[in-house]
């Protein structure tokens, strides 16, 4: 068996964790936590969102936060921009990369976005246009690439058809999200390669949710097929929105932790992020969905 000697970590707290908290964040308050977690070494950290702030209110002032924070040679911040307007708006707050979200099912793609799964590519054509000619990076995510709260289980072609597209459209990456964290490992490593079949292994990144508690599993299932970019929440922010208190994205730290334990390099300082961790979780007032968190705060 063999796996990636570097692990890049995509570090979505900031933009996929936060947008699931009902605690109003404040500009400051993301500029620091952004600001912690490159101290850390994270080298992508997702800052913002340019959606409409009546759908997504915790992402109003994504413009705000990306004129305050001290952008750092190496570190890349990348925002969602989901149609052409999000990305004008981007676009003056001086961004590198941004990303732009499909899904694997169509039930929760007309749900969610309220189009098809092929509509919903189609309204993405003129941001990829639009970032070609502004020489701007485009990162895909697939949602429901291992279940869909309507459909239940999801065809790994499917998936394999959607990331694709994506890549044929000209997203430099595609990360592969198992939404609702019902996903196991040899079934993860099922959709892996039928994805690595149309799209290069090294093209693609692992989005898992941590519901049932699987998301390091399935982690260390697909790297042996190849992924080394994961993408993973500080403090395990955002829950899981089809499962009402559950936990939704996997703790970075916990991550990290298993990382460090294989011998896989990652560039991150375990003990700035859990600085980090602890920052955003008193700013939230709760404790961090983070198994290391726990293992710490008891000795």
């Amino acid at each position: 068996m063999s796996f990636p000697t570097h692990v890049k970590i995509v570090e979505v707290g900031p933009r996929d964790g936060l947008q699931n908290e009902a605690t109003p964040i404040t500009v400051e308050q993301k500029v620091t936590l952004i600001e912690r977690l490159a101290d850390a070494g994270l080298s992508v950290i997702e800052s913002g969102s340019f959606v409409s702030p009546k759908w997504v209110p915790q992402m109003a002032n994504s413009d705000d936060v990306l004129a305050r924070i001290n952008r750092r040679p190496g570190v890349t911040y990348p925002v969602l921009t989901p149609n052409k307007k999000g990305f004008m708006d981007a676009l003056e707050s001086q961004v590198t990369e941004v990303a732009v979200f499909a899904a694997a099912s169509e039930t929760f793609s007309l749900k969610n976005i309220n189009c098809s799964i092929d509509e919903s590519l189609t309204r993405f054509e003129p941001v990829l246009e639009s970032a070609e000619k502004h020489g701007i990076k485009v990162r895909g995510y697939v949602s429901c690439v291992l279940g869909c709260p309507y459909d239940g289980e999801v065809d790994p072609s499917v998936v394999a058809e959607v990331a694709h597209k994506l890549y044929q459209m000209g997203c430099y990456e595609v990360s592969l999200g198992d939404t609702i964290g019902t996903g196991t490992p040899l079934k993860a490593q099922a959709m892996i390669r039928s994805v690595s079949e149309r799209v290069p292994v090294e093209k693609l990144a692992a989005h898992f949710h941590d519901t049932y508690g699987q998301a390091l599993a399935n982690i260390f299932a697909v790297m042996a097929l190849g992924v080394a970019t994961i993408d993973s929440s500080v403090a395990g922010l955002g829950g899981c929105p089809y499962a009402k208190g559950a936990s939704g994205n996997l703790a970075t730290e916990d991550l990290v932790y298993m990382l460090n334990g294989m011998g896989i390099e990652t560039g991150v300082n375990l003990e700035k992020l859990m600085a980090a961790s602890a920052y955003i979780s008193g700013v939230l007032g709760k404790p961090a969905h983070s198994k290391v968190a726990l293992a710490l705060a008891g000795k």
